[in-house]
């Protein structure tokens, strides 16, 4: 069986990163095209203003213009996406360096994929609200009611999937995964077939530069709508944030937005 696996690092700044041979860089918005002025990318640098590419769309996809890039232009048995902040690791650590020494490596990862097409992050669960509850008390909400819609239009077989998952209180965040090649390209273009749909029925003009993000926060609740309506066997791994985390803020924020309707 061959294993080519390629993991983006998704990054939009200069970071600390694994050296393994499974990890790449992908640099996306300002700071992609700075190295692509300079010359700096190469087969093992990436961005995402090369080949076929929607890069102009950055600040609305965020990391989805990688995922793009990757399913147009990478050529590999399983395509992954990680963050620079967030990495599947085999166990959880409190350290930095702790964390840093559990990042799946490419033997990990050939294992893990000798038996499983699909790898997702650990569900996040929610508990005292759903996945359609904690994104309009965070969000606006116009996207995942227009999201609806299309997938009435589009991909009305879906629409029971979409359901169920907006209405559960647990989901496969933060756009993290490692796919077959032929199950990445299926699940990119249903993804970029409903994204750019939207993308012509909303005006995001006057949205703040943190909400005009929004194809990449839509795009998170989209993954187990797709896994679910097709029946993807999937793996979980734990996922590690890089960085401390301030978690009496962060439960601050939540408690706000389920309660005051804000941040």
């Amino acid at each position: 069986m061959s294993f080519n696996i390629q993991i983006m690092i998704v990054t939009h700044k200069d970071y600390w990163l694994p050296k393994d041979e499974v990890y790449y860089p992908m640099y996306v918005g300002e700071k992609a095209r700075g190295l692509e002025k300079e010359g700096m990318v190469s087969e093992t640098c990436l961005t995402d203003g090369t080949g076929d590419n929607i890069a102009e769309k950055n600040p609305n996809y965020c990391e989805l213009t990688g995922m793009y890039w990757a399913w147009k232009n990478m050529q590999a048995d399983y395509i992954g996406l990680v963050h620079y902040r967030r990495l599947f690791t085999c166990k959880e650590k409190y350290s930095q360096e702790g964390k840093r020494e559990q990042i799946l490596s490419y033997s990990d990862w050939k294992r893990i994929l000798t038996n499983h097409a699909v790898v997702v992050p650990r569900k996040r669960r929610y508990y005292i609200e759903s996945n359609y509850t904690h994104y309009i008390h965070a969000h606006h909400s116009e996207g995942l009611i227009e999201t609806r819609k299309i997938i009435i239009d589009r991909y009305p077989e879906y629409l029971s999937d979409y359901d169920k998952i907006m209405n559960r209180t647990w989901a496969h965040m933060f756009n993290m995964f490692v796919m077959r090649k032929d199950v990445y390209n299926a699940y990119c273009n249903w993804l970029f077939s409903i994204l750019f749909e939207l993308e012509s029925r909303i005006d995001i003009s006057n949205y703040s530069k943190y909400e005009a993000r929004i194809f990449g926060f839509i795009s998170e609740l989209l993954l187990d709508v797709w896994l679910e309506h097709n029946n993807i066997e999937y793996v979980e791994q734990n996922v590690s944030f890089m960085e401390s985390q301030n978690w009496i803020k962060k439960g601050g924020n939540f408690i706000k937005r389920k309660f005051l309707k804000k941040v």
